[in-house]
């Protein structure tokens, strides 16, 4: 079992981003691991260009992943489109200003995160609900959400990047479905890019997140492994106990027995947790066995396949309860007769 390529995710603000970097055992670890760092981008200012700086110094290669102001949904999603094509132009601008180089753009589809606060903070319940159904009668939506991240990502490739994104394991479900249920509702957008990155984080599907993570791992080109500390704040997600070493080391042996490239959530807490200097003696041959729950995690995705299968075609249902009522009648008139 050979050692896989790491890339560690980091959104940190200016300030603590600096602060992370001031301690030069943070670049000669992740050197000494010939690994990469998917940088959030979430501000354009002179001080995160100044961090940038020294990474392409130090010869590590740096992807740039794109963020929103949280106002505009600080992922990217089926809604804000536009925002994230002004965000690419602006993030150019700032490049060039700075002289920056980059290993290539990540793009990272999830959910509004005010929506996400809402629903979890159960605020906005009842009105998200309405906004839901309103959402999955309207199937142009996606057409046009598509189409333009599609061409936002062959203007990345044509200004000689390599993009990759990152999404949550139900994009799988809604591919195996030939739906489109997920990304009206949820707001999801699939798109075609150079990596796609699955978030297999089992610290927020304990105690059965590494049979989920054996169970998505051969369909992504690489997996993300987390959450090790940190990250964005929302409540119900940020307050999820770290993974500890033992789940770490676990999570990473599993990625490898299916040879993929790992992406872990987050620098900051592997570097708070002492993981980083664990990594570099780590045994990756090291035997970990293969997760029991695997046949229950595979027909809970079927079940969900088939649910998203029946709700893209509704007509189905209709279909078949007028069958059924017709095979009623009949039985009852031929009882009759």
């Amino acid at each position: 079992m050979q050692k896989s390529k790491l890339t560690f995710f980091t959104e940190l603000p200016a300030d603590e981003l600096t602060a992370l970097f001031d301690d030069p055992a943070v670049i000669e670890h992740l050197q000494n691991l010939d690994a990469s760092l998917s940088l959030g981008i979430i501000d354009l200012s002179d001080q995160r260009a100044d961090i940038v700086k020294r990474l392409n110094q130090a010869n590590l290669p740096v992807i740039a992943w794109l963020l929103l102001p949280e106002e505009e949904g600080y992922w990217f999603n089926i809604e804000n489109y536009r925002e994230a094509a002004a965000r690419y132009v602006s993030f150019k601008a700032w490049t060039n200003q700075h002289g920056l180089d980059w290993a290539g753009i990540g793009l990272d589809i999830e959910v509004n995160i005010n929506e996400l606060r809402g629903i979890l903070e159960e605020k906005q319940a009842g009105n998200f609900i309405k906004t839901l159904w309103q959402r999955y009668l309207d199937k142009n939506r996606v057409k046009q959400g598509q189409r333009s991240y599609q061409a936002l990502v062959d203007l990345i490739r044509a200004d000689g990047y390599q993009v990759e994104s990152y999404h949550i394991p139900l994009i799988s479900e809604e591919r195996r479905a030939k739906s489109t249920v997920l990304q009206r509702t949820a707001g999801l957008v699939d798109i075609d890019t150079d990596r796609e990155i699955l978030m297999l984080y089992s610290s927020f599907l304990r105690p059965d997140g590494a049979s989920v993570l054996w169970s998505y791992a051969p369909e992504a080109d690489a997996i993300g492994v987390g959450n090790t500390g940190g990250g964005v704040d929302v409540q119900g997600v940020i307050d999820v106990e770290p993974l500890r070493w033992n789940e770490f080391a676990r999570d990473l042996r599993l990625c490898a027995m299916h040879e993929k490239p790992i992406h872990i959530f987050s620098l900051e807490g592997c570097v708070r947790q002492g993981f980083l200097e664990r990594l570099e003696t780590f045994d990756w041959e090291e035997t970990t066995n293969i997760p029991g729950l695997v046949k229950r995690v595979n027909a809970f995705r079927t079940g969900i396949t088939t649910l998203l299968w029946i709700l893209e075609r509704p007509w189905v249902l209709l279909i078949a309860l007028a069958s059924l009522l017709g095979l009623g009648y009949l039985f009852k008139r031929s009882k009759k007769g």
